[in-house]
């Protein structure tokens, strides 16, 4: 079983109580900017001010495309915020401005206390904004966000800035559907060096659908993120939560992560809690079940964890599996768990055995998740925009 707890208990840290407070109450969507987005006709009422309105076919408009609106703002530290009207914005979005940069799509769902990840097999989740190809890219540099091959991936250069220290997107779609089914990476998301957060979102590809890269901070709430093979991967920190991963079909792991050995305060890793992992459609979980794996180590220094979360029958008895058959890549630094998971797909029997790569947390390990002092601060700034009532 490739868990250590002793190396465990150093790196996992409890969160202050305000920050564990926020993840026990009632699912509900962000309403940060619950006013604004509400589809209205004066189209940024309640925004902040300088509020930039991007929309393909309104002559109100100050842009027609996001990408458009985003290089307006130059790289400044200045706070920027984008509305985007309903519709089908067919780009490939850089983001490598410094400053605080927020799209916000028009949707009532906030302002009606809807979420958007609230599906099961005989439903689907759509925002009226969807940006197609591939897809959304957030970092200083291309060199910073390129994944690399090897045991280190891309070399990024030690004098590469930090990027954006506080990306947001509010009821947005990112859609990379190239093809429908996994042909190589085909990223609805790429991160590195930034940090960034996403609410009520959707990210569909089928192979590779996230990459969070080297300094890379990422959370998701109320978010379906969907794919086939390794759809989360990468060198950073990834936090997902109340959310739902769609199994397109299996392939590969939910997860691939790849640890770095050096003096990085960020504390690299995927962890996911209190989310539902489920087929995307009722013919697919005919298909697939019991064959999709939690994850795979894409080197030996994986890290990742389910928690709290509900499997269907999708789901390997055996949670986990090595990288390949002749490349396990499991090692006493690998640590691939669950914890206080249920449903059909969860057999705590099979993942058990020591010979398996998963490991079965004990329930009385108070654990919230792994962080390093910046992305504690980046959890409790995420709290403070989930409602609280």
């Amino acid at each position: 079983m490739a868990l250590i707890l002793k190396a465990v208990l150093v790196t996992f840290t409890l969160l202050q109580a305000a920050v564990a407070d926020c993840f026990k109450r009632p699912a509900a969507p962000a309403n940060t900017y619950k006013q604004c987005q509400a589809l209205t006709n004066h189209a940024t009422e309640g925004c902040p001010p300088g509020t930039i309105y991007v929309a393909e076919n309104d002559s109100r408009a100050h842009f027609n495309t996001i990408q458009a609106a985003i290089d307006s703002l130059g790289n400044t530290t200045t706070p920027g915020h984008i509305l985007i009207a309903p519709g089908n914005y067919t780009e490939q979005l850089n983001v490598t401005r410094q400053g605080p940069l927020h799209l916000i799509g028009m949707s009532n769902k906030p302002l009606n206390g809807d979420l958007y990840s609230d599906i099961n097999v005989n439903s689907t989740a759509q925002n009226d904004r969807q940006c197609l190809t591939g897809v959304l890219t957030v970092g200083p540099t291309l060199n910073a966000t390129l994944t690399g091959s090897g045991p280190i991936g891309f070399s990024v250069p030690d004098d590469t800035p930090f990027g954006c220290t506080d990306f947001r997107a509010y009821n947005i779609d990112f859609r990379n559907e190239f093809v429908p089914f996994a042909d190589g990476p085909a990223h609805a998301l790429g991160v590195g060096r930034a940090n960034t957060g996403f609410y009520s979102c959707g990210f569909y590809s089928w192979q590779d659908t996230i990459y969070i890269g080297k300094l890379g901070n990422a959370l998701f709430y109320d978010s379906v993120i969907a794919g086939q093979v390794d759809f989360l991967y990468g060198f950073g920190t990834a936090y997902i939560a109340q959310s739902t991963l769609s199994l397109r079909s299996c392939g590969g792991g939910v997860t691939a992560w790849k640890g770095t050995n050096t003096t990085f305060a960020n504390k690299y890793g995927v962890y996911i809690d209190k989310t539902q992992v489920i087929a995307s459609n009722y013919t697919i979980a005919q298909k697939i079940v019991g064959r999709c794996a939690l994850g795979r180590p894409w080197n030996s220094q994986h890290r990742s964890i389910f928690m709290n979360s509900y499997f269907d029958a999708s789901i390997k008895p055996a949670g986990y599996i090595p990288w390949g058959p002749t490349t396990p890549n499991l090692s006493n630094l690998t640590f691939m768990a669950t914890w206080k998971d249920y449903g059909p797909g969860y057999n705590e029997t099979a993942e058990a055995p020591m010979s398996r790569p998963t490991g079965i947390l004990p329930t009385s390990f108070q654990l919230l998740m792994v962080l390093s002092a910046t992305f504690g601060g980046l959890i409790r700034a995420f709290c403070s925009h989930i409602v609280t009532t």
